[in-house]
């Protein structure tokens, strides 16, 4: 009795689409110079990780549309670039046109510097009008309340809320760097941290007398969520706030963010005004508030330019004329009209 035939599979059918799944696309628009130049972001000016694959999808995302258009990634013109812009202007906010045409000029740029192309078609475009709002923060005595809930919890969580609280409202940290934080980050002195921020630049930055007690109470008690086999030996891990559950041995950002909203429904405050980034804000802020001077704020936050830092002082004038209008006695009258004749 003869055998049953065998099939062989073929290259064609993968095992997702014999079972009727479509296979997962490649997310890259095809281009041999795309990968060239993402690993420059990485290895020349230290782009972050969350930066390049930024750079990586707004790329991919022209590299699809001009392929629509047979035209490939590298060789686009000025024309085709300003079409595409047109498009996502209709579709996007003007953050994320402006974020697109900065990583094509990027690119093209790149592309000009490498001799890959003897023009830079990105130069002529325009960036779309953006408007300037203005940071969320939260007022001193929201920020007070939530540390209020966080202290009345107790226990490890209770104490570990307690020490993440107080260390970014007192330092201003990136979540990134926040939950990113090592050990080795608490300065001999243990009166500051040395933080590694973006493109790797390091910075040191002062710790409060609060941010220090909730730090000592809570490092005896880290063990408690440290997995056990985490680090080259059981029960240890090289982060400041690691974590039992976490692929990157350390708390998640998305994993804080939602602790911090909780905290918020928990203090009777509007969750939606509430994450690591406001804390941030609210801690450049209220600094300003309180007679700190711009230049000393920028380093603490590790920007760059001191012209991003400024947009504090506009919250703080703005607060300040509410405050006069609200509050000052003369502030509502009615300015009576001269007499005409």
């Amino acid at each position: 009795m003869p055998g049953k035939p065998v099939t062989t599979m073929t290259a064609s059918k993968s095992p997702a689409k014999r079972r009727g799944r479509p296979c997962k696309p490649r997310p890259l628009a095809a281009s041999p110079h795309l990968d060239a130049f993402l690993d420059m972001l990485t290895a020349e000016r230290g782009a972050a990780v969350n930066t390049r694959l930024a750079y990586e999808r707004d790329l991919a995302d022209l590299g699809r549309w001009l392929a629509q258009r047979s035209v490939a990634l590298e060789g686009a013109g000025t024309e085709d670039l300003r079409a595409y812009l047109a498009v996502q202007s209709k579709d996007g906010a003007p953050r994320t046109v402006a974020r697109r045409l900065s990583a094509m000029r990027q690119f093209y740029r790149f592309l000009l510097s490498e001799g890959r192309r003897v023009d830079d078609p990105a130069s002529p475009l325009d960036s779309p009008k953006q408007g300037r709002p203005l940071p969320k923060i939260l007022t001193e005595a929201e920020v007070g309340a939530m540390l209020s809930t966080a202290e009345a919890r107790g226990g490890p969580e209770g104490l570990r809320l307690v020490a993440l609280l107080e260390v970014l409202y007192a330092t201003g940290l990136r979540v990134s760097e926040l939950v990113g934080l090592p050990m080795t980050a608490i300065m001999r002195d243990g009166r500051g941290l040395l933080v590694r921020g973006k493109g790797g630049k390091e910075r040191m930055v002062p710790l409060s007398d609060p941010a220090l007690a909730a730090l000592a109470a809570y490092i005896p008690l880290r063990g408690h969520f440290i997995p056990p086999a985490a680090g080259a030996e059981a029960g240890h891990s090289p982060f400041l706030f690691p974590s039992r559950s976490s692929g990157e041995g350390h708390l998640t950002r998305q994993r804080f963010a939602q602790l911090l909203k909780q905290l918020a429904i928990d203090s009777g405050i509007d969750p939606e005004k509430v994450s690591p980034h406001v804390l941030r804000h609210a801690f450049a802020t209220h600094l300003l508030d309180h007679g700190a001077d711009l230049r000393s704020v920028q380093k603490m936050l590790g920007h760059a330019d001191i012209a991003t830092t400024q947009i504090y002082t506009h919250v703080v004038t703005e607060r300040l004329k509410k405050v006069m209008h609200d509050h000052h006695p003369l502030a509502r009258r009615k300015v009576e009209e001269p007499s005409e004749g």
